[in-house]
């Protein structure tokens, strides 16, 4: 009975060592240490890997937010970054909360005790989750952006073939300015407006992510449109050039004819003025001075015309051409009215007959359509109509009683005035019907 304490200290002093050390030299309170630094050190990659996911995420939505803000300015892409600024502070916000806890937790010290591991893996868990569920957030507002990821990713392939045309043009352009130079012609108003499109190429150059999709489309085809007219311009100089060379050949062939053609106004004047009253001549008296002046202005133009051909401003030129084929026009049309006015007062002297029965027959004509399908003609076509059959029987009378010398060309213009009359009407009833 007295040795059963003695065995047992012994014991318990043979039993020590090995109860402290763990078979060996192991201690059981460094032991649960270690391990919860190993699961905080676990919570800590979880944590990193989590925030570089979400970063890489944000990364990736705001190359997509750009590629729609470039494409399109619309409420919906507003709304889209707006929404993006939104869970940017969120991102901004729990990247702080992980850099703050990272920093307040040293995992590699040497006196890590558990109970701080177990809180450093407890707060690195909930940032891992809040990170996580923002990583959610990005990918799920990623997905409400399809239709408008869809539609810039359509613009945007159109960005590509239109710089294409548009430099493909430019090209065009410059190599039909070289056929041109080569050809004779220096073609500097075209040269200029080809390096007047320097800036766009440049721009264009840029791309669209410094401009836009749509202005870098809508730039692309307005060179492409630019580029394609200078070179058709540049093609077409030759030609150009050789048409105005026979315009001013036949203009300056016509002036003379016109010229010629003025001198024989004087003999037709002196006839009409010794056989016809005076109404009948009167405002055909400068004929003979107004077909000069206008033969002489024309030549101007045409002298001047010569000269922008020579400097090779065709635009220029054919403005000159246009001013003297007016001209030459009145002047042509003035001295044939001369020789027009004695043959008609001719003619109508001879037999007025035939210009009464065809202004009678048009009259007629008006009459039986503005009665066609009615009883009694409507008031709007009765008295246009019969007032210009008034009009015609007053010209037949005071022709016959004129004289020996009436007044052919009232006579002639009053006539005209009464099938015009007519006429009138007949548009008038074609129009309502």
């Amino acid at each position: 009975m007295v040795l059963a304490p003695a065995a047992l200290v012994a014991f318990a002093l043979v039993a020590a060592p090995a109860a402290f050390t763990g078979g060996g030299t192991r201690r059981w309170g460094r032991g649960r240490a270690e391990e919860s630094r190993a699961r905080a050190q676990q919570a800590k990659d979880a944590a990193a890997t989590a925030f570089y996911e979400l970063d890489t995420a944000h990364r990736d939505l705001r190359i997509t937010l750009e590629t729609v803000s470039a494409a399109e300015e619309t409420p919906e892409s507003r709304r889209a970054n707006a929404g993006f600024a939104t869970l940017g502070e969120q991102v901004d916000q729990v990247s702080h909360d992980y850099i703050t806890t990272l920093d307040a937790h040293d995992l590699d010290a040497e006196e890590l005790e558990a109970g701080a591991a177990n809180r450093a893996q407890r707060e690195l868990a909930r940032v891992t989750d809040a990170l996580v569920r923002l990583k959610g957030d990005l990918e799920r507002f990623e997905q409400s952006l399809t239709p408008l990821v869809a539609r810039a990713q359509e613009q945007l392939a159109q960005v590509a073939p239109a710089v294409e045309r548009a430099k493909a043009a430019l090209l065009a352009a410059t190599e039909a300015l070289d056929g041109a130079r080569r050809s004779g012609l220096g073609a500097d108003e075209l040269a200029a407006r080809l390096a007047g499109l320097g800036p766009e190429l440049r721009a264009l150059n840029e791309g669209a992510g410094r401009h836009g999709v749509r202005p870098t489309i809508q730039r692309a085809e307005r060179v492409r449109r630019q580029a394609e007219a200078i070179a058709a311009e540049a093609a077409r100089l030759p030609e150009r050039a050789a048409e105005i060379d026979r315009r001013l050949t036949s203009s300056r062939t016509r002036a003379e004819a016109i010229s010629n053609r003025a001198d024989s106004v004087g003999p037709v004047l002196s006839e009409l003025r010794r056989r016809f009253m005076a109404n009948c001549w009167q405002d055909l008296q400068r004929v003979p001075e107004q077909a000069e002046e206008a033969v002489r202005e024309a030549g101007e133009a045409l002298a001047a015309a010569r000269g922008e051909r020579r400097a090779q401003r065709f635009e220029a030129a054919t403005v000159q051409l246009a001013r003297a084929h007016e001209l030459l026009g009145g002047a042509d049309e003035a001295v044939s009215a001369a020789g027009d006015r004695l043959r008609r007062l001719n003619e109508i002297a001879g037999d007025p007959s035939g210009e009464i029965e065809r202004t009678r027959f048009a009259l007629r004509d008006a009459q039986r359509l503005a009665m066609r399908g009615r009883t009694v003609p409507d008031p709007r076509h009765a008295g246009p109509l019969d007032a210009a059959v008034t009009r015609l029987e007053r010209a037949v009378t005071e022709l016959e009683g004129g004289g020996r010398n009436p007044d052919y060309w009232r006579f002639l213009t009053e006539l005209e005035g009464v099938r015009e009359t007519a006429g009138a009407v007949v548009d008038a009833i074609r129009a309502g019907r």
